[in-house]
């Protein structure tokens, strides 16, 4: 059976806060709940892309054996960065079939009358 009503889309229930420079003030932002999964998602991508760089840029920069240690994180970027770009492509994939079944309902409805 195909559902007729898509699932609603995901989004953060709770708010997250950080910045709070190791406790010695309140944080200063904050993931707000209410945000859409995808939106979080593609921000959390932009945000590992970015480190990625830098530690890229910085492995370049230092003695061999902080490059070591910058190298780990590197490749713990990847590996977020691939996490978050196949979560991306599902979500992407999802929202397309819902749009694929809205229109055959549609369509079905409108031959129906």
């Amino acid at each position: 059976m195909t559902k007729i009503v898509p699932d609603p889309p995901l989004t953060t229930q709770t708010s997250t806060t950080f910045g709070s420079c190791n406790g010695s003030h309140e944080p200063l932002f904050a993931v707000r709940a209410g945000v859409s999964s995808e939106d979080a998602l593609i921000h959390a991508s932009i945000l590992i892309k970015s480190a990625y760089q830098a530690n890229a840029q910085a492995c370049e920069l230092v003695e061999p054996e902080v490059r070591n240690l910058l190298w780990a994180s590197q490749h713990t970027l990847e590996m977020s960065l691939a996490l978050i770009e196949a979560l991306l492509d599902e979500v992407e994939a999802r929202t397309a079939t819902a749009a694929v079944l809205r229109r055959t309902v549609q369509a079905d409805q409108t031959t129906v009358k």
